[in-house]
Formats: C-alpha cells, sequence, structure tokens
C-alpha cells in the first residue's frame, strides 16, 4: 500500500495537471460560448491558431520544437529582444477550398505569437533555426561562461597536516 502512495506522489506531475486543467477550462468556455441555438457553430478566430512547443537542454545549448505543420518558413519570424526569444507567423486556409464544403473543420488558422523569457546563460549573438518536417527547431547557444567546465583532479604527493611546505 505504502509502495502504491510513493509511486503516485513519484508520477505526479504539477505542470501537467495545471496544463490539464487550462485545456478543460478552455473546452468548457468554448462548448457554453459557441453554442448557436443548439447547432455547434465553433470557428476559429483569426489568431486562435497557438503551436505546441518543447523546450529542454544540454550542456551547451538550449533547444525550443514549435510545432508549426502547415507554415510556409517564408511566413515564419524570430527575433530575439530583452531576452525575450518570439516566434510569430501565419497558417493560412488555401483558398481553393471552399468552407461551406466542409462537413468538419478542426484545424486552426490564422496568425501566431509564442513567446519564451530566455535564461542569462544564452548567447543570443549564436542562435540557429531550422524548419524540418513541421517542426521550427530551435537552437541557442550557452555562453562559454554557463557550460560546465570538467576540472583535472591531479595525482600527487599528500600533504599531512601541519607539515611546512618547502619554499
Amino acid at each position: 500500500m505504502a509502495r502504491q502512495a510513493s509511486r503516485a506522489v513519484a508520477e505526479w506531475d504539477p505542470f501537467r495537471e495545471f496544463s490539464l486543467l487550462q485545456e478543460r477550462m478552455d473546452r468548457l468556455f468554448r462548448n457554453v460560448f459557441d453554442r448557436g441555438f443548439g447547432f455547434l457553430t465553433h470557428e476559429l478566430a483569426e489568431g486562435e491558431f497557438l503551436p505546441s512547443a518543447d523546450v529542454y537542454e544540454d550542456d551547451n545549448n538550449i533547444h525550443l520544437n514549435v510545432e508549426v505543420p502547415g507554415v510556409d518558413e517564408k511566413n515564419l519570424s524570430i527575433s530575439i529582444e530583452n531576452n525575450v526569444l518570439t516566434v510569430k507567423g501565419e497558417r493560412k486556409l488555401e483558398k481553393d477550398e471552399k468552407q461551406e464544403n466542409f462537413l468538419r473543420q478542426e484545424r486552426s488558422y490564422g496568425k501566431f505569437s509564442r513567446s519564451f523569457t530566455l535564461p542569462g546563460s544564452v548567447d543570443p549573438d549564436h542562435v540557429n533555426a531550422n524548419y524540418v518536417n513541421g517542426v521550427l527547431q530551435i537552437e541557442l547557444a550557452k555562453r562559454a561562461e554557463a557550460r560546465p567546465k570538467q576540472i583535472k583532479v591531479g595525482i600527487g604527493q599528500k600533504a599531512l597536516p601541519g607539515e611546512a611546505k618547502a619554499a
């Protein structure tokens, strides 16, 4: 019994719980305010597209992956100002597709903007970005002084307490 309780505590992630709560609240507000006379009339307003992002780091870099499938790389913009990285873009609805022919439209379109506060360890002059298979991959190099340093341990004679060192 105690083993199950400790495993449940170890598996609990408060950030995941907050994310789930936010999704449920968003769904609740959409369901309450987006219904018209009993018919589901939810259509995403322009600018409602918000791509998901993953951020992780290793010894030398901070990596940011933003999911932007269907966004033309010409419609992406990345900037850094005052230690804030901002990704802007737009996913456009194809003009060939007539909206009245849709039976269901779940993909969102429009302009988006995501901002991320960067730690002081990031070197804003060394940033690389690639767009691969619908994922914008941004690599931010850490400053040299922020990278881990390996200290070599020397092998030699051990000084005993009270012994004077020879000059």
